[in-house]
């Protein structure tokens, strides 16, 4: 491990960046926290940041040379808003970038795919983290945490098929060891938690660890994507909808021994991540 320079963590206040800030800095190193509002963020130094606001930029860069790069929220097209920022942190002096993708997106692919297609061009050291499903987005602000307290349902079209959900805690422990680790690791990552579930088995859990009955509806692709469309863009709701329909014909159902690989300790199963947030918030 090195303690050398200054993290700039993008996204400090989301889900994956909250917890990656909070493992740097609890293991010694030097993070800058960004995010719009400049939020304070234990133990780091907070600096305001917008992806659209390049004059943010520069500012946020000083003095930093590794970066970890969470993609504009809801952006179709992120290597528009990302690249000229990317380009002016080699400039700076920016030497490892890791980036958040999907475990959906390959390199080259839509949206944040680009993104990870050009990255090994403009860093010698790099990394980009492909997770599955957070296992938070059935205990947080997510559609299916909101619907799951409001009403006890899950709604997916995503029939039988299973997903490696993985602990965005266990996200932010890989993406330390490719931000601080020595030998950068030049590569995407998988990441998955220990077991592929269906929704189904997700309801199941939620019911026995909250004691609050949950189930799981399933919907066509038709009716998943109206569903969403009455909160979202249309075309949003159609992509998110037909990732649920990969879900049904298998795209997700995987698991990798990334977590254990790099932290050196298993992922986390959705019932140990589930209790705990029970309790956290009990």
């Amino acid at each position: 491990m090195t303690t050398a320079g200054t993290t700039l963590v993008i996204g400090a206040t989301g889900t994956t960046g909250s917890r990656t800030a909070a493992q740097l800095t609890a293991a010694g190193h030097r993070v800058r926290a960004a995010s719009r509002q400049a939020t304070p963020v234990a133990g780091a130094e907070p600096v305001p940041f917008d992806w659209y606001d390049p004059a943010t930029h520069a500012a946020a860069l000083d003095g930093v040379d590794r970066v970890y790069l969470v993609p504009p929220l809801g952006e179709s097209d992120p290597a528009a808003v990302m690249l000229p920022f990317l380009r002016l942190a080699r400039a700076t002096g920016v030497r490892r970038a890791v980036l958040l993708s999907s475990s959906a997106i390959p390199e080259g692919g839509p949206a944040v795919g680009k993104v990870h297609q050009a990255l090994p061009g403009l860093f010698d050291q790099w990394a980009v983290l492909r997770p599955s499903w957070f296992m938070q987005n059935f205990t947080g602000t997510h559609a299916h945490a909101t619907s799951i307290r409001a009403d006890g349902v899950i709604r997916t079209a995503t029939e039988r098929g299973r997903v490696g959900f993985v602990d965005a805690g266990d996200i932010a422990a890989v993406a330390v060891r490719a931000l601080t680790d020595e030998q950068a690791l030049d590569t995407d990552l998988v990441i998955t938690g220990p077991e592929a579930l269906g929704y189904d088995d997700i309801a199941v859990i939620i019911t026995e660890v909250t004691g609050r009955p949950v189930t799981h509806r399933r919907l066509s692709y038709e009716q998943m994507r109206d569903h969403l469309a009455a909160q979202l863009p249309v075309e949003f709701a159609a992509i998110l909808a037909g990732m649920d329909r990969a879900i049904a014909e298998g795209a997700e159902d995987r698991v990798t021994d990334t977590v254990q690989r790099l932290t050196g300790r298993p992922a986390r199963t959705f019932r140990a991540v589930l209790e705990r947030e029970t309790r956290r918030h009990s």
